[in-house]
């Protein structure tokens, strides 16, 4: 991945949410995401002395330097109003400083393309002399990228890839043949983007003569296309007389991928060769230059996502070694070996195969000198080395599987956490990991901010959401608790109650889930969302994380590989037969409501024969794991060539003759994740059936909902529907 690891991106909020708190909570108060945020500080770069870090001002018109130990202003990098010379900006939306830092990527007029990635206009400002340069007047740029000494950037633009040389004000493309909807260089296909979590592949060599990238040739995917139709959030909703089709490259499970080659160019020779790397039918989930900054280290995994290799490559021979391999009988997470590091003597990279997440040191000869962590518990973050020390410092489920801290490893594999309060928590740390930005939270406690030292003392507190914490003080509760599943093993559960529960009433019941492979919805952290305005409503609010999901044995895990579905939808039907037997429970009036992966679950649990839900709620869902994407579907199912039974037995599409209860569907007709078409062929199958269901189309609007009072609308909707069939 691109992303810096070293730096927290964390929510800003507005203060006038918390302002009046005493006021009655309303639907807004939960669902509304600019309502619901809680207090956060301001996004904190860690800079190469250590001691510091650079932070956006108040008013977003600068770039400040703060002193870790004091939190207080030092200096700054760079202002809008302080900018010499004829190129001016009024804004800017995101920065990236040089490796060196005497220079500053800056980027606005972004444009959304997909999840992560967009185009913007892009700019260099030199920190010296104050004065800004435009990376390129040809037109918005994406997946920009500037050289550790700053005087070159990186970037795409109309799917090929240039070079622009602030210096000598040259801006050259390197490559020619790009083409929309065929060829791509640099940044990733909708499909990397999705489920890599790439945002590019551009890489520049330490001495920023080399810069590696990905070719990615799209040409065999096929084309989806869907109509676009403008929502009342949008400026102009009635734009759009005739609707515009909407097309890109989305490979389908079993339908062909994108073929990746990597390269490397010359910057002095401006030459370009193809690295000798065996990727014929392969991903590329990873690519980084080593620790040294002069050999590529290349990642490959098979279409299975079962067999992953690491190459060492020299970029100027082409010639790659092979250094790591680990095959699996299942699939191999992202989780695990995208948690890699390089230094310039070893590498450290994350690992399933003990039966756990933990981490392992490698030479780079492929030589394995310690498994770093062990035990009955995972490593879910880390965060670095300490080159003093030699300390490593991680997050882990030490506390359980539900919960989030923060630890130390020395040599000998000690684990020790530098906090061991219960609940969620996770840091940021300065370059020489003399300091971190800790952010913690529980499920009844919202975000807490502070400075700590290496060894968790606190230095500083900078927000504690007191005034968020008094205004959502009369709000619904989360509380923990185990149940079992359909085979008696015991699942992480939580409860979400009225706020003024009377134990001697009876109440309806709503089971909230996703389940989707190593995912996690029972957590013990903060969250103020939509189901808890259903559990204010006069709801029992429930979950449970069943087989399949994430961060506890891998053996939990994998139970569902080649049979999404089957495992999952008896678990939670287990969980809800749990809760429908509290005595505060009515049996007679239970439902269940997920989104995306939660939203199949609805529907599978709706046709499943020991279901006793009244009625269900499918936002976004997947109908049969044929019309999602090849390569999330096939970590988990193989292709429909592979395993056709499999997915015939995991299609909710396959199953409407067996629903019974009553049904609310709902999508974003522009969802370019899931797609609308999902809901429709459901939808089709059911009218075809005489099956009588709801169902509610949001015009305009994408999978996340996060355009205008969406979500606001989604869960009125949501409680209307579950009081006219519970209540």
């Amino acid at each position: 991945m691109s992303l810096n690891k070293n730096i927290i991106t964390l929510g800003i909020a507005g203060v006038s949410a918390c302002a009046a708190f005493a006021a009655p909570l309303t639907i807004d108060d939960y669902c509304s995401p600019e309502l619901t945020a809680p207090a956060g500080v301001k996004e904190m770069r860690p800079l190469n002395d250590g001691e510091s870090f650079a932070a956006i001002s108040d008013d977003g018109k600068a770039i400040g330097v703060y002193s870790y130990k004091t939190g207080e202003k030092v200096s700054t990098l760079f202002s809008i109003d302080g900018v010499k010379g004829d190129v001016r900006i009024d804004s800017f939306d995101g920065y990236e400083l040089s490796a060196n830092e005497k220079k500053i990527l800056l980027w606005t007029n972004s444009q959304k393309i997909y999840r992560y990635s967009f185009t913007a206009d892009y700019y260099v400002y030199d920190i010296l002399r104050s004065t800004l340069a435009r990376v390129s007047d040809g037109g918005p740029q994406r997946g920009a990228t500037i050289s550790h000494d700053g005087r070159m950037v990186a970037y795409q633009r109309d799917n090929n890839l240039f070079i622009s040389n602030i210096d000598y004000k040259s801006d050259k493309a390197i490559t020619t043949d790009g083409k929309v909807n065929e060829i791509i260089y640099g940044t990733p296909d909708w499909a990397y983007e999705e489920e890599f979590g790439m945002i590019n592949s551009i890489r520049w060599s330490a001495d920023d003569n080399t810069l590696a990238f990905i070719r990615f040739d799209e040409s065999r995917v096929p084309v989806y296309s869907f109509d676009e139709y403008r929502s009342y959030c949008d400026a102009d909703p009635l734009g759009d007389m005739y609707p515009t089709a909407y097309s890109y490259k989305y490979p389908l499970a079993g339908y062909p991928n994108s073929s990746v080659e990597v390269y490397a160019y010359n910057v002095d020779n401006r030459t370009t060769k193809k690295m000798d790397l065996p990727v014929e039918g392969a991903y590329v989930p990873c690519m980084e230059f080593d620790g040294e900054g002069t050999n590529l280290m290349v990642m490959l995994l098979n279409r299975d996502q079962n067999s992953l290799q690491l190459y060492k490559v020299n970029p100027g021979s082409t010639v790659a070694h092979l250094v790591l391999s680990e095959k699996s009988e299942a699939w191999l997470s992202p989780s695990a070996y995208q948690m890699v590091r390089y230094y310039p003597k070893s590498f450290v990279i994350g690992s399933e195969r003990s039966g756990y997440r933990h981490l392992y040191e490698y030479d780079y000869n492929g030589n394995m000198l310690r498994q770093l962590t062990k035990g009955d518990w995972n490593v879910t973050n880390y965060y670095g080395r300490d080159p003093k020390t030699g300390l490593h410092y991680v997050q882990t489920t030490q506390n359980g599987p539900i919960n989030r801290n923060v630890a130390s490893v020395d040599s000998k594999g000690n684990v020790n956490m530098l906090n061991k309060a219960e609940g969620t928590e996770s840091a940021s740390f300065s370059k020489n990991f003399a300091y971190y930005l800790r952010r913690y939270s529980s499920a009844t406690v919202p975000p807490q901010y502070t400075v700590c030292n290496s060894k968790g003392k606190v230095l500083k507190t900078l927000e504690t959401n007191e005034a968020y914490a008094a205004k959502y003080s009369a709000a619904p509760r989360m509380e923990f608790l185990k149940v079992k599943n359909a085979v008696g093993e015991e699942m992480d559960a939580y409860i979400i109650k009225p706020a003024d529960f009377d134990p001697s009433r009876s109440y309806p019941l709503m089971m909230y889930q996703y389940n989707g492979p190593d995912s996690q919805q029972v957590l013990n952290a903060w969250k103020m969302d939509g189901i808890y305005y259903i559990a204010s409503q006069g709801y029992i609010v429930a979950a449970v994380d069943g087989r399949g999901t994430g961060n506890r044995s891998r053996e939990w895990a994998t139970s569902v590989y080649c049979h999404l579905g089957e495992y999952e939808t008896a678990d939670q039907l287990a969980g809800a037969a749990y809760f429908a037997s509290l005595p505060y429970v009515d049996a007679d009036r239970t439902s269940c409501f997920g989104w995306s992966y939660g939203g199949y679950m609805t529907l599978m649990e709706l046709s499943s024969p020991d279901c006793r839900f009244k009625a269900g709620v499918a936002m976004a869902p997947v109908t049969d794991w044929r019309f999602y994407d090849s390569i999330y579907t096939e970590r988990y199912m193989l292709t429909p060539q592979q395993n056709e039974s499999g997915y015939n037995k995991a299609s909710a599409l396959e199953k409407t003759e067996n629903v019974n209860a009553r049904l609310l569907i709902m999508s974003g007709t522009s969802d370019d994740n899931v797609h609308f078409y999902n809901t429709l062929k459901y939808a089709s199958k059911m009218n075809y059936e005489g099956k009588v269901f709801d169902m509610m189309a949001l015009a305009g609007f994408e999978h996340s909902l996060r355009m205008g009072n969406a979500r606001t609308q989604l869960y009125r909707k949501i409680v209307d529907f579950l009081d006219s069939r519970l209540k």
